[in-house]
């Protein structure tokens, strides 16, 4: 099955589930991928976050049914998933810009928020410069912090700033491990839960052959296979990459992603460029006896 089936697939699966519980973690498994990368892919294609996306579907089906059914809104807010009427009118107002009530009355204006498929758009021949490796096992060390998907993109430059002001950089630098092919200041997105608050811990961090002190963490990597790609050194040049190893490396390459964190290896400031590297796995229907 081809990488866009099994998206649709996923898809597919989330809308027989807007009535009751989506398990995001079974909606990665239909996709073949970790909850994390199916979460992250999801944002990065549709440009709208998956809990938001169920959030809008949900209310878009109730306001069809506010409009064609007598049901009571008690009733719709326990089918799709509100504790109280309360909660379910809070969120049905912010999306739709009038209240469940006033939504019943014909001629009201409502937003609909259609089901998502996923296709291939051929764009202009943009190389993307990668190359593949492979990593005997290794570890790194450094400081981790909770973080919710929703604030990332203004709560990571924090706990960039916070390290920098703090002189941890020169202390990762101190203990790193010389000579390693991921040789950077390194970003890392683990342990995600994936739900209605979307989490991850994000560890900033080095290689290393040390254990940590006491406040850091360590990751053991085993050995893998990393498709290392390169980033232009701009702030926003690794973002751009994610986008296009999401929309364009994975759906038309012979390798899945592995259920393993990617890394983002920013290289000192001379180099001009940074690295994303991520560990893949051949694709079954590629693969040859």
């Amino acid at each position: 099955m081809s990488w866009i089936a099994r998206m649709n697939e996923a898809i597919d699966y989330i809308e027989r589930h807007l009535m009751d519980e989506v398990d995001y973690a079974e909606a990665a498994r239909v996709a073949c991928c970790s909850v994390y990368h199916f979460q992250r892919m999801f944002s990065f294609i549709a440009e709208v976050p998956l809990g938001e996306y169920v959030r809008r579907r949900r209310l878009t089906l109730a306001a069809f049914e506010l409009q064609h059914q007598d049901i009571k809104i008690v009733d719709l807010a326990l089918k799709y998933g509100y504790d109280s009427p309360e909660a379910f009118t809070r969120a049905f107002s912010s999306l739709h810009g009038v209240t469940p009530t006033a939504a019943r009355k014909a001629g009201t204006t409502l937003k609909a928020y259609p089901k998502i498929t996923f296709h291939i758009s051929i764009k202009g021949a943009v190389e993307m410069n990668y190359r593949m490796v492979e990593l005997k096992p290794f570890r790194i060390v450094g400081i981790s912090e909770r973080v919710n998907t929703e604030n990332a993109f203004s709560i990571i430059p924090q706990i960039w700033d916070n390290a920098r002001s703090q002189g941890v950089f020169e202390e990762l630098w101190n203990i790193r491990q010389e000579g390693h092919e991921v040789g950077g200041i390194l970003g890392v997105c683990a342990n995600g839960e994936f739900g209605e608050n979307e989490e991850f811990d994000y560890i900033l961090a080095i290689t290393s052959e040390h254990e940590p002190r006491e406040g850091m963490v360590k990751f053991e990597y085993p050995a893998s296979t990393w498709a290392v790609f390169d980033a232009p050194g701009h702030p926003g040049g690794i973002q751009e990459i994610w986008k296009r190893l999401y929309t364009e490396w994975v759906p038309s390459s012979s390798y899945d992603l592995a259920y393993l964190p990617a890394i983002e290896n920013y290289l000192p400031p001379e180099e001009g460029r940074n690295e994303l590297w991520v560990p893949v796995v051949a694709r079954k229907e590629a693969t040859r006896d």
